[in-house]
């Protein structure tokens, strides 16, 4: 069975040079966290890269990624724009926010026909989550409900930064290792093994051990039509916040939650998530990438 990497990248600035946080050399040679989150999928199953990306960056972006990519996997571009509405609908006058992580993936709808895992392009995810999905994908265990779907379930511990707090979705997760809610959570650190952050109520049973959803996603292609339904639906109801309202992905889950509509298994994976939060991340990850390497978890130079 054929499976895809979808990485989100629209998120990136128009000018590749200026300190651009998803493009900023973290390996020996010049690699960047996309790199090495390719490299992982790779070896771990997946076929096909889809670039979601902007359309006045991609000539930049086949320069810095794409063009080496295309010599390990098969690559397709698709292009998210603002002004790439359902019928009957426009941008309301004066908005410049994009429409957020849910448009994002539906704009890879028209190149996609197999299962998938969906990803950040800035995020660092480690081996154990890729083989995880990978294999949940293959085997495809139907749960019970109208959608089947699976989730890295990092440890929070794993995700925190050195250098501030971080926001992070938080997961309530069932005996069945089935998620029950995620609660978007800002303002979290951790204190003397304990955790703390700006909801009393996540504060109350969050601990360091909790799974967190990093925004990786596996899933199959009737998730991504119920999504070009559901984005009509979206845009109907935007009148309380037409400027900045977003079409996310977990709130996508979450209403699919309420509605008893969907399964998500909760696939934990123990390797540490790291990314550029704070400028004083980069020599972290840098760091990073250095001692990965000399453990010989990757080569160091990634693409021969």
């Amino acid at each position: 069975m054929k499976t895809t990497l979808i990485i989100m990248a629209a998120g990136i600035g128009s000018r590749f040079g200026g300190g651009i946080k998803q493009l900023a050399k973290m390996g020996p040679n010049g690699e960047i966290i996309m790199d090495y989150s390719i490299y992982d999928a790779k070896e771990a199953g997946f076929d096909k890269v889809v670039f979601i990306i902007r359309k006045d960056i991609e000539e930049e972006f086949k320069e810095v990624i794409g063009n080496r990519i295309q010599n390990y996997m098969d690559v397709e571009y698709v292009f998210q724009d603002i002004n790439d509405l359902p019928e009957g609908f426009t941008c309301p006058e004066g908005r410049t926010k994009p429409w957020g992580t849910g448009q994002a993936v539906l704009c890879a709808k028209s190149v996609m026909d197999t299962p998938y895992v969906i990803i950040n392009a800035d995020d660092y995810y480690g081996k154990e989550a890729f083989v995880k999905l990978h294999d949940f994908l293959i085997n495809h265990e139907k749960m019970g409900k109208e959608f089947d779907m699976g989730m890295a379930g990092f440890i929070l511990k794993n995700t925190l930064s050195e250098n501030g707090t971080v926001t992070r979705g938080v997961c309530k997760v069932d005996d069945n290792n089935l998620l029950k809610e995620v609660y978007e959570t800002a303002g979290i650190k951790a204190e003397a093994e304990k955790i703390v952050c700006d909801d009393p109520e996540v504060e109350a049973w969050a601990k360091p051990e909790s799974n967190v959803s990093m925004n990786m996603w596996a899933g199959y292609p009737d998730f991504l039509d119920y999504l070009e339904k559901d984005f009509s639906t979206f845009l109907s109801n935007i009148s309380d916040n037409p400027m900045k309202k977003e079409y996310l992905l977990p709130n996508i889950v979450a209403e699919l939650l309420r509605e008893d509509r969907i399964n998500v298994k909760v696939l934990e994976t123990h390797d540490k998530w790291f990314g550029v939060t704070y400028a004083e991340d980069k020599e972290y990850v840098q760091n990073a990438f250095k001692q990965l390497i000399e453990n010989g978890v990757y080569p160091e130079k990634l693409w021969k």
